[in-house]
């Protein structure tokens, strides 16, 4: 289950696209594409994770590459000729759920390779998925591709996702599932967190 930041209205990954774009633009670097299809894959991405949140909290998921294709892709409706290049990955998880300005402080600001993987040149488009439990915890993917715009990660099924049942994932006009409940789970206090991140180059 996903709760949104303030209202059921709202979707938090398309809030933490727009902060990435943000830091882009007033760094003078390109603004990224929001691509649903691309969202949608780093939900499902992060679904596969979402039981291997250690105590110390750190992802330690590595699903397989075949997995986007084969997996991934098809319970997307992603078109697999359309299936294009996946630049860089940011993988979080934490017991509670924040906001997404404060996700981002947590997730790039205060990690110098992070940054670097936020402020990559080659990059052209971001997706973002997110997903918790009722009692935690909560998990955040964001996925790079360094693709033309428009050309890949081609969703079907008017961008839904054969498959999402719970989460969220950026470009799409619904709210995350559960999202009424969000006042349950809001936490004031500070939060770190300790983040599994790889690239691809």
């Amino acid at each position: 289950m996903c709760f949104a930041s303030s209202y059921s209205t709202e979707n938090p990954a398309n809030e933490l696209v727009n902060l990435i774009n943000e830091n882009r633009t007033a760094q003078k670097l390109l603004k990224l594409n929001e691509s649903p299809g691309l969202g949608c894959i780093a939900l499902q991405y992060i679904e596969e994770c979402k039981s291997n949140c250690t105590s110390n909290d750190t992802v330690t998921c590595k699903p397989s590459e075949d997995d986007f294709t084969e997996v991934f892709a098809p319970n997307c409706g992603v078109e697999l000729p359309t299936f294009g290049t996946i630049s860089g990955r940011v993988v979080a998880c934490h017991s509670k759920y924040l906001e997404p300005s404060e996700a981002f402080s947590h997730i790039f600001a205060q990690d110098n390779k992070l940054l670097s993987v936020l402020k990559d040149k080659k990059h052209t488009e971001v997706g973002i998925g997110l997903v918790g439990t009722r009692h935690g915890p909560f998990f955040w993917s964001v996925l790079f591709s360094s693709d033309q715009v428009n050309s890949t990660f081609v969703l079907e099924d008017l961008g839904k996702g054969i498959k999402q049942k719970q989460g969220c994932f950026s470009g799409a006009n619904f709210p995350c599932s559960g999202a009424d409940s969000i006042s349950l789970f809001l936490n004031p206090m500070p939060i770190i967190f300790i983040l599994f991140i790889y690239r691809i180059l």
